[in-house]
């Protein structure tokens, strides 16, 4: 039997080779869908259920990938427990769990067993088999590392075998259903062979009576009510008497980012009309003073900043975690003090392949 499933979740991991015993780098499941079929294509058991949130949110920017909020999940949803238990019945009976990138899926479910105290070897231990990879050579799709072809997409891979995409992708209940097809089609093609598929020309797959898809609805489509709604209604000529200034410019000192030296920069800033600039160099304040004198002498108001690298231990060098370039604005002397004293400790203490701070850190120095 060949269990074939999708998740939708609250996001993505920080560090993907992170084992799924740490519940807080693992992303919590929104929505589970499968389909057990035969070596055939023969459709055995099929489930598509949304989970309740315990604990957590979904947050918007999720919520705008699959149309799953958590005022949605909470009314239509269904325990975690109860829906692991319906979905690890089905995965018992199969010989491999397959999907679309379905490494990540499974270290989801199984984080997911791990927080119920479950044990998830009846999941991780399956063989897989993933039609990201089955699919590779097949599309050839230029783009690849080292002159390698990429991995395709569920749509690319769809596209290739039948000529035509496929609708409402980001749906787990759909994207398992077009997984399905393009598994038994790659089967029957000789693409993907295992020893169970004895005569691939006889696989006929069978689909299963989808839902509503999670947007099909004018307020599910909206995704309203989690996230913020603009009804406020502008004319761009409003705009036109309005100062403009850049806040995240890069000079000379981003090294490998940006040439421009600081009294060019400013020369620039003053010849399009601006009233300030802001310089925020990659991990460094190295043009602060030139850029300061430069911005007095030529009549701009001068904002010192910094883009720094944020990670979530600047002290842990255990593992490589850069953390994302965050911009920081000195409001006051007292500000440019601070940042002064971030950007010196990202070097001396949290350099790791880049120098970093952490939240802590800011914290400390956040006036």
């Amino acid at each position: 039997m060949i269990l074939i499933y999708d998740t939708e979740t609250t996001g993505l991991p920080r560090d993907w080779n992170a084992p799924i015993t740490d519940g807080d780098n693992w992303p919590r499941l929104v929505q589970l869908a499968w389909q057990l079929h035969d070596p055939r294509g023969k459709l055995l058991s099929r489930g598509n259920r949304i989970v309740q949130p315990d604990g957590f949110t979904i947050p918007f920017n999720s919520t705008k990938i699959h149309g799953i909020t958590t005022a949605r999940a909470q009314e239509e949803g269904l325990p975690l427990d109860q829906v692991m238990e319906e979905f690890m019945a089905d995965a018992a009976q199969a010989t491999y769990v397959m999907g679309h990138n379905i490494g990540f899926d499974v270290n989801v479910a199984g984080a997911e067993l791990v927080r119920l105290g479950q044990a998830p070897a009846g999941l991780t231990e399956k063989a897989l088999i993933d039609s990201k990879d089955e699919g590779t050579e097949f599309c050839a799709i230029p783009g690849g590392r080292g002159g390698k072809f990429k991995w395709p997409t569920l749509t690319e891979l769809h596209q290739k075998l039948f000529g035509e995409g496929f609708g409402d992708a980001h749906d787990a209940a759909y994207d398992v259903s077009a997984t399905a097809r393009c598994f038994f089609e790659m089967v029957r093609l000789k693409v993907i062979e295992r020893p169970e598929f004895e005569h691939p020309e006889k696989v006929v797959y069978e689909a299963p009576k989808l839902e509503a898809a999670n947007f099909d609805t004018p307020e599910k489509a909206a995704v309203q009510g989690d996230g913020p709604t603009n009804t406020l209604s502008a004319d761009a000529s409003m705009l036109e008497e309005v100062p403009f200034t850049h806040l995240h410019v890069h000079s000379q000192f981003s090294v490998l980012q940006a040439v421009s030296p600081v009294v060019e920069l400013v020369a620039a800033a003053k010849e399009m009309g601006m009233p300030a600039l802001a310089v925020t160099d990659h991990g460094n304040m190295m043009a602060a003073f030139q850029f300061v004198r430069a911005c007095n002498k030529g009549g701009l108001k001068p904002i010192v900043g910094a883009e720094l690298n944020v990670c979530k231990d600047m002290h842990d060098k255990s593992k490589k975690d850069d953390g994302y370039p965050t911009v920081f604005l000195a409001k006051n002397k007292n500000g440019y003090h601070n940042l002064a004293k971030l950007a010196s400790k990202a070097y001396t203490e949290g350099f790791y392949y880049v120098p970093r701070i952490d939240r802590a850190l800011v914290e400390e120095f956040k006036e």
